[in-house]
């Protein structure tokens, strides 16, 4: 199993902005697809952002225009830009490759 470790998240206003970061020490993100994935309290996890290995970028409809999916090659890691952040973004936010998960970051935005 490759470790994954997520940052960014914490606690922001609506309409404020966080970065996330998911860094594979061992990963090249180029190779496979990856993708976001978020948790809303009493909800299933959903994929949020995906980056296919080509570039493509696909984003569950609820994000499109405010959430953006990058990666780093060099820096083995993963990015989510979330701007424009509303209540409806609350939950746990973790990167999914291939078959490993990381432990999640907790983004939190109040109304």
């Amino acid at each position: 199993q490759v470790p994954l470790v997520e940052s960014g998240g914490g606690l922001v206003q609506a309409g404020g902005s966080l970065r996330l970061s998911c860094v594979g020490s061992e990963i090249n993100f180029s190779l496979k697809s990856a993708t976001w994935y978020r948790q809303a309290p009493g909800k299933q996890r959903e994929p949020v952002a995906t980056i296919a290995s080509g570039g493509a970028k696909d984003y569950t409809d609820s994000v499109k225009g405010r959430f953006t999916i990058s990666r780093n090659s060099a820096s083995r890691t993963l990015y989510l830009q979330m701007n424009n952040l509303t209540p409806e973004d609350t939950g746990g936010y973790s990167c999914f490759f291939d078959t490993d998960w990381g432990q999640g970051t907790q983004v939190t935005v109040s109304s």
